[in-house]
């Protein structure tokens, strides 16, 4: 059975439209991956800031004189 010019061209186009499928898909799973890794970065920093805030707080004295 021999193919014709365009059933070949449509399997070349179905190839290269699957090939940018995946390659899409990678660089959606490698931002997902780089948006996590910088949400942990953002929530240790924030949780971090807040233990060192509340532990200054509770070494001073709550009233000061003017």
């Amino acid at each position: 059975m021999r193919l014709k010019t365009v059933q070949v061209i449509a399997a070349l186009a179905a190839a290269v439209a699957f090939v940018l499928a995946f390659m899409a898909a990678g660089v959606l799973l490698l931002s997902g991956l780089f948006m996590a890794v910088g949400l942990s970065a953002v929530a240790w920093l924030a949780w971090s800031l807040i233990r060192q805030v509340r532990g200054r707080g509770r070494g001073r004295t709550a009233s000061r004189s003017i």
